[in-house]
C-alpha cells in the first residue's frame, strides 16, 4: 500500500484467477535413418505426406524407419522427428572437392552462406545429405545474349538484365534466372523435370526488394529444397564480381552455365552412436514438448538409451519398443523364448517404458511390395488415438481403442498361453482375433515390481498431473510462503483434480500444503512444499463372470439378499 498522510481510500489488485493449464502428451518423438532431408534436427511432421515430401520417400534401406514413423501419423498429427546420417554421407557437389557433409540449414548458414573463400565445392550443392542429390542439374542463365537459345526460358517472363536496387546504385547486370532439375528423375519419377525455378535473383550481395535481400544466395538458402549456392567465384572463370556490392559495379560477362551436375553424393547407415545422438535432441523438456518416443527398430543398444536418457531422463515421456525383427519375424515356435532373451539384453525395468510383442506386414505404396514393421509407432499412436477420444488415464488397449491399423498380418498371433507367460514379463501381446480384427490386448508397463505404475493408464495419468501441475506452481516463484500463497495453491490445484476425478481419472486425491510441511525450517530455505494424494483409477484387466444355476423353486433372495 502506497503511503498516505492524509485519509483516503488506496486501490489494489491480486489476481487470484491463474488456473492449471491445459497439457497434452499426443506429441510423438522418433530419430531414424530416411534418404533425404535436413539431418540431427528437429522437424515438426503433420502427416504421412508432410513426411515423404520432408524425408523422401522409402527405399529398401529407410523404409522400416518411414513407416515406423507414418504409421504413428496414421493415428496422429503431431511427430517430431530428428534425421540421423552416418558420417560418411555426403552432400552432392560438382567442384573437385567432393566429400562434403552439410547436415542441415543451420550447417550452412554458420559455414557457407556469408562464406566467398575459393573452396572447391564448385557453385552448388545437394540441400542434404544423401544419393538422390545425384540427381540434381541447375541450369543458370546470367545474361541476355543466351536467353533467347536457353533451354528453360519459357519458365520466365523476360531476359535477366539490371535489377532496380543495382541501377539505384550505379550499378549493371546483376540479375540471373536460375532452375533446378530432376534430371534423372529420382524426385519426381520423371527424368528432366523443373523442380523449381529462382527469377530475376540478383549477383550482388547486397541486393533488396521491398527491403527483402534478393542476392541469389540468400534466396536459394530461403527458398530451395533441393540445393545450396556456394562459393560463387567457383561457378565460373568470369564470376569473380558475384557476392560483391552493388554500387558502381557491373556484373556482365557471365556466361550461362547450361549444365551443372551434382554427383557424389551419397548416404551411410548411421551408427548407434549417431542415432543416439539424435535422439539427445529430445532430451532438454525446456525446449521441446514431447510425451510418446518410438524406437522403430533400433538396437537394444539405442532402446537402452531411450530409456535411460530421454524417458527416464526427462520423467514425462514413454519410450516404445518392440522386439527384434529376429525374435519374432520367421521364428515359428521361438518368439516367446526369443522375446525372453530380449528381455534379458535389455535389463531395464520403468514405468516409463511400454513394450509390444512383435512385427507386422503391410503394403509399401511406395515401391509396391510389402514389408514387415514394428508395431512400437502404433502402440504409441493407439495412446494419441485414446487422448482424441477419451483422456490419457483411460487404457489404450482392448477393442475400445486398442485396434491397430493397416495390419495384413503379425509375424506372430500369440495364443493364450504365450499370451500369460508376454504378460507376466510385462510385455504387451499385439493379436488378431477372427472377425475382430488386429488388438493391442495388454496394458502395462516394463516395471518389474508389484505397484499402480505397472499400467500405462496410471503412468500417463501422473504425468499429465506432473505437467500441468508444475506449470501451474511455477507462478508461486518468488512469492512469499505464508499462508495466503498457501491457500492460493490449494485454491489452485483442487478445482483442476476435482475435474480430473469427474473425468474418471482418479477416485480421490487431498492437497496439503499449510505449517505441517512447510515448516519453519522449510520456509527459511526458501522452499515451497506442496504434497498431493492421489488415488489414480484403475483398468479392467481380468473378468470374472459367475454363471449360477439353481433349483426352480428357489427364492434369489434367499440366495443373494434383498437388491
Amino acid at each position: 500500500m502506497a503511503f498516505q498522510i492524509s485519509p483516503g481510500v488506496n486501490v489494489a489488485e491480486v489476481d487470484a484467477t491463474t488456473v492449471v493449464p491445459a497439457v497434452q502428451q499426443t506429441a510423438g518423438a522418433f530419430a531414424g535413418q530416411f534418404r533425404w532431408g535436413p539431418a540431427n534436427k528437429v522437424k515438426q511432421i503433420d502427416s504421412e505426406i508432410t513426411l515423404s515430401n520432408t524425408f523422401g520417400k522409402p527405399d529398401s534401406t529407410t523404409a522400416v524407419d518411414f513407416f515406423t514413423a507414418a504409421n504413428f501419423l496414421s493415428y496422429g498429427n503431431n511427430l517430431s522427428i530428428v534425421r540421423a546420417v552416418g558420417s560418411s554421407a555426403n552432400n552432392a557437389t560438382d567442384g573437385s572437392t567432393l566429400n562434403v557433409q552439410i547436415k542441415n540449414e543451420d550447417d550452412y548458414e554458420v559455414s557457407y552462406l556469408a562464406s566467398n573463400n575459393g573452396n572447391d565445392y564448385g557453385p552448388f550443392a545437394a540441400r542434404y545429405p544423401s544419393d538422390l542429390g545425384n540427381s540434381i542439374r541447375v541450369s543458370v542463365c546470367a545474361n541476355t545474349e543466351n536467353y533467347s537459345t536457353w533451354s528453360y526460358k519459357n519458365y520466365f517472363t523476360s531476359a535477366p538484365g539490371t535489377s532496380d536496387f543495382a541501377d539505384s546504385v550505379g550499378g549493371s547486370n546483376d540479375e540471373m534466372h536460375i532452375v533446378v532439375i530432376d534430371y534423372k528423375g529420382q524426385f519426381t519419377g520423371s527424368a528432366g523435370a523443373v523442380l523449381e525455378t529462382f527469377s530475376f535473383v540478383s549477383a550482388a550481395s547486397d541486393a533488396v526488394i521491398n527491403g527483402v535481400t534478393n542476392y541469389y544466395k540468400q534466396v536459394i538458402f530461403n527458398n530451395s529444397k533441393y540445393i545450396y549456392a556456394m562459393d560463387p567465384i567457383q561457378y565460373s572463370s568470369t564470376s569473380s564480381k558475384w557476392g560483391q556490392s552493388a554500387v558502381g559495379r557491373n556484373f556482365s560477362g557471365v556466361t550461362e552455365v547450361v549444365t551443372v551436375d551434382l554427383i557424389t553424393g551419397s548416404l551411410s547407415s548411421p551408427t548407434d552412436a549417431n542415432i543416439e545422438s539424435a535422439y539427445d535432441l529430445f532430451a532438454n523438456k525446456e525446449n521441446i514438448d514431447i510425451g510418446l518416443v518410438l524406437t522403430g527398430s533400433h538396437s537394444v543398444s539405442v532402446q537402452q538409451y531411450v530409456i535411460d536418457n530421454i524417458a527416464v531422463g526427462r520423467a514425462d515421456c514413454v519410450a516404445f519398443i518392440s522386439p527384434r525383427y529376429s525374435d519374432v519375424v520367421n521364428q515359428a515356435g521361438n518368439e516367446v523364448s526369443n522375446i525372453q532373451d530380449w528381455l534379458t539384453a535389455l535389463s531395464r525395468s520403468s514405468s516409463y517404458v511400454m513394450a509390444d510383442s512383435g512385427w507386422k506386414y503391410q503394403f509399401d505404396k511406395y515401391n509396391n511390395t510389402y514389408r514387415w514393421i514394428p508395431l512400437n509407432g502404433d502402440v504409441a499412436g493407439l495412446c494419441v488415438y485414446t487422448d482424441n477420444v477419451r483422456d490419457p488415464w483411460f487404457s489404450p488397449a482392448g477393442f475400445n481403442r486398442g485396434a491397430i491399423k493397416n495390419s495384413i498380418k503379425l509375424s506372430w498371433n500369440p495364443n493364450k498361453s504365450y499370451r500369460d507367460t508376454l504378460y507376466a514379463a510385462g510385455v504387451n501381446p499385439v493379436v488378431s482375433f477372427p472377425g475382430q480384427g488386429t488388438v493391442l490386448f495388454g496394458d502395462k508397463t516394463l516395471l518389474n515390481k508389484p505397484s499402480a505404475f505397472d499400467r500405462i493408464n496410471v503412468r500417463r495419468l501422473f504425468i499429465t498431473l506432473e505437467k500441468a501441475i508444475s506449470q501451474a506452481a511455477k507462478y508461486s516463484m518468488f512469492e512469499l510462503n505464508d499462508e495466503f500463497t498457501r491457500a492460493q495453491f490449494i485454491a489452485l490445484v483442487s478445482p483442476f483434480l476435482r475435474d480430473i476425478q469427474g473425468r474418471r481419472g482418479i477416485t480421490d486425491f487431498r492437497v496439503v500444503c499449510d505449517t505441517t510441511n512447510n515448516t519453519q525450517q522449510i520456509i527459511d530455505s526458501n522452499q515451497f512444499v506442496g504434497d498431493i494424494y492421489i488415488k489414480p483409477a484403475r483398468s479392467i484387466n481380468y473378468i470374472q463372470l459367475n454363471f449360477i444355476a439353481v433349483g426352480t423353486g428357489v427364492d434369489f433372495v434367499t440366495i443373494v439378499g434383498a437388491a
